[in-house]
């Protein structure tokens, strides 16, 4: 699809089917100007990627807000944010909501300090961004997002043994994700539903309700 033609496309499904409003969606706009700019000297996205930016990372992305309930809960953590997909995203959707609290963590420097920009020039007053291993922080929120993280069976370890308290995982999948579930979920009696992803047939979306 030529980007032009993405572009649109995923603007229209941002205001018509998930909720986003002009303001945050020029936020957005902005945001991947960003992103492909800081490209050109860092690698924060693959390039093989840039010219499908809106549907491959931010509607991707912007897709799990259908999962959030904002009225009910009130923090998410994304683990290993990247360039800020899902998580930068996310913190626009939800900017409005002062009390909802985004929290951003990543380890490569060079997307930090690319992340430190975005926040500041977004002005995303509601995002706190650790700037250092997940392992070197106590995880405390009431969803963990996951996307492009680590292997699903590390994913529930990190969430067995070092998240706090019960939270609600979302973990985004690729076409095996049913084979790595039954291969990673043995023993374990966690509620977990998996969906569609709107992004592409081959994905899917694990949401794990997990009672501590």
């Amino acid at each position: 699809m030529d980007p032009s033609e993405s572009k649109a496309k995923s603007k229209l499904i941002l205001r018509e089917k998930l909720n986003f409003n002009e303001k945050k969606i020029n936020k957005i706009d902005l945001f991947v100007n960003n992103v492909l700019a800081y490209n050109q000297k860092y690698n924060l996205i693959s390039f093989n990627t840039e010219k499908e930016i809106w549907g491959r990372h931010v509607l991707d992305s912007a897709q799990l807000v259908k999962y959030i309930d904002s009225d009910q809960f009130k923090s998410l953590s994304d683990l290993g944010t990247g360039a800020g997909f899902p998580g930068i995203i996310l913190s626009i959707f939800f900017s409005d909501i002062i009390t909802f609290h985004v929290k951003l963590y990543e380890k490569s420097s060079v997307k930090i300090d690319f992340l430190k920009e975005q926040i500041q020039r977004l002005e995303l007053n509601n995002v706190s961004l650790y700037d250092n291993d997940y392992q070197s922080h106590k995880l405390s929120s009431d969803y963990f997002v996951f996307r492009a993280f680590k292997k699903l069976q590390e994913i529930l370890r990190i969430s067995r043994e070092t998240i706090i308290g019960p939270h609600k995982l979302i973990v985004m999948m690729g076409k095996s994700a049913q084979d790595e579930i039954n291969k990673a979920s043995k023993g374990l009696i966690y509620k977990y539903k998996l969906v569609n992803s709107i992004t592409s047939s081959n994905s899917k979306i694990l949401l794990v309700d997990v009672k501590k």
